[in-house]
């Protein structure tokens, strides 16, 4: 714990460092920390699903050095497997159940069935389809749509999260249009509506998830029981919510989005989509922004914005106006396409928007840096079930703002900073994580970032996550969601205690 706190460049220097005051250790089985202030979630830095604060091996630690450059290579595991083999170039890690499997904590719920798991890079999303249909493949991390729809019209054993339609299992992360508030015109929340008014979420729908999409208008994602605790709370808000175009109070909310979203749908994949409302809702969410480009021109006109002869748009300064979208290549191709639609209708509106492909690293470092316009990713992200929202907005209260040029704290690439937002923040941290009252000040935040749409929510992350039967059954669905399906999460290992070899005829 001290390394992290006190060694620049570590993952949780930030926050060890602004919470902690002091640790002591009673026992071997005990450590106790004061922190500087309160924080009812600083737990969660240790058992959130994924990429949390690992424990560190002291003995291997200790030796290493400089902890920024050492590789930990090979690992050291508490969990029921080590790590048997490995492919230098990545493509492929051999994991073996351990011989004291007994000694780990998932011994409580049983033996992992899978005496060897092999996690391996089996290629684009085609490829991927063909090793599962040909039962090389049990387990597939995520596929392009149509990659899902051929399994479920071809191979019989290949089973999604829901039976049907839209089959993906939904990520508590939320693909949003996010922008530097720090550049100009982005900066103006006028300016951010109109970008908004200019998108049609139907045809983003349809173009990155052939209609599979779980949208969402509001700033968390539509997943899990956040329905129940967000959405359906905040529909008569919504359609009672206006902002100002032509000097008129204007509504800008679509009721009906997704289901004119499952009409387009149905054009192509029939009777798979359904056509109840309430269904409709479950599969692909609420409603969204009204697609309104007389709108979205009223009030970039009214800030000063004019068309030149070819009706493209100019800056006040005169300038034209340009947004290049930082944006994933076919490594995910949901996102691309996504990507593709948004600027394409952007486009239509006479903006002068180009789609920024660039690797993982390179986008991640210029979004930490700023060094962008609008980025097609996620800032939001939430604990996965609970409705305490803290998780992600931790680092967007102004304690943590970075300045353009410097590395964002966690996930405000955005630079947003709001008094409301603090507030309502402070307020969360001081509470029990499940009191009550976080919901509704998690619906204050909801509402603020209605009004200020410092990004622009757009849909959930779903996931294709597809389980081959052949060999392995008891695969978590939607129907016994023990668990969940995807495979680079750390609480997938509760699948492998519950999946069995399947008899063989």
């Amino acid at each position: 714990m001290d390394i992290q706190k006190n060694t620049r460049g570590l993952a949780y220097t930030g926050q060890f460092s602004t919470y902690v005051e002091k640790m002591e250790k009673p026992d071997n089985y005990t450590v106790v920390f004061y922190l500087k202030k309160p924080n009812s979630r600083f737990h969660g830095l240790f058992t959130v699903r994924w990429s949390a604060c690992w424990i560190m091996p002291k003995h291997v630690f200790e030796k290493a050095g400089d902890v920024v450059a050492f590789k930990f290579n090979p690992p050291v595991s508490l969990g029921p497997y080590v790590l048997k083999d490995y492919d230098p170039n990545g493509n492929w890690y051999l994991w073996q159940r351990r011989e004291d499997w007994q000694r780990t904590t998932l011994a409580r719920f049983g033996m992992p069935g899978p005496k060897y798991a092999m996690y391996i890079a089996p290629g684009p999303s085609d490829k991927k389809v063909i090793a599962q249909t040909a039962k090389d493949l049990d387990v597939i991390h995520d596929i392009a749509p149509e990659g899902m729809i051929t399994l479920a019209k071809t191979n019989p054993t290949s089973k999604g999260w829901f039976k049907s339609f839209p089959w993906a299992h939904p990520d508590p992360t939320l693909p949003s249009i996010i922008f530097n508030l720090e550049k100009k015109p982005f900066d103006n929340r006028e300016v951010r509506w109109a970008l908004t008014l200019a998108l049609d979420i139907v045809r983003i729908a349809m173009a990155s998830y052939r209609g599979a999409a779980t949208i969402s208008a509001i700033h968390v994602p539509p997943t899990g029981l956040y329905p129940k605790y967000y959405f359906e709370p905040m529909q008569q808000w919504l359609r009672d919510f206006t902002i100002e175009v032509d000097g008129k109070p204007y509504k800008p909310y679509d009721p009906d989005a997704a289901i004119r979203i499952a009409d387009e749908a149905r054009k192509t994949l029939g009777d798979l989509v359904p056509k109840d409302p309430a269904e409709i809702r479950k599969a692909v969410g609420y409603g969204w922004w009204k697609y309104d480009v007389k709108a979205a021109e009223a009030l970039l006109l009214k800030n000063g914005f004019k068309r030149n002869a070819q009706k493209m748009w100019l800056l006040p300064s005169g300038e034209p106006f340009k947004i290049a979208l930082l944006c994933e290549g076919e490594t995910r191709p949901v996102m691309n396409r996504g990507g593709s639609m948004i600027v394409e209708l952007w486009k239509e509106f006479g903006i002068d928007a180009t789609l920024d492909v660039r690797d993982n690293a390179t986008r991640s470092r210029l979004a930490l840096l700023g060094d962008f316009d609008a980025n097609w990713s996620w800032v939001i992200e939430t604990w996965g079930g609970h409705p305490d929202l803290f998780y992600f907005l931790e680092s967007w209260h102004s304690d943590y703002y970075r300045p353009t040029g410097q590395n964002a704290v966690a996930r405000n690439q955005m630079r947003w900073k709001h008094p409301e937002l603090d507030k309502i923040i402070e307020q969360i941290q001081q509470l029990d994580f499940d009191d009550p009252k976080g919901i509704e000040l998690g619906l204050q935040f909801v509402k603020l970032a209605a009004t200020e749409m410092p990004i622009i929510p757009v849909m959930s992350y779903n996931v294709f996550s597809v389980c081959d039967e052949t060999y392995w059954e008891g695969f978590p669905t939607a129907d016994n969601p023990y668990t969940n399906p995807v495979a680079n999460w750390a609480n997938t290992k509760y699948m492998f205690v519950k999946i069995k070899p399947k008899k063989q005829s």
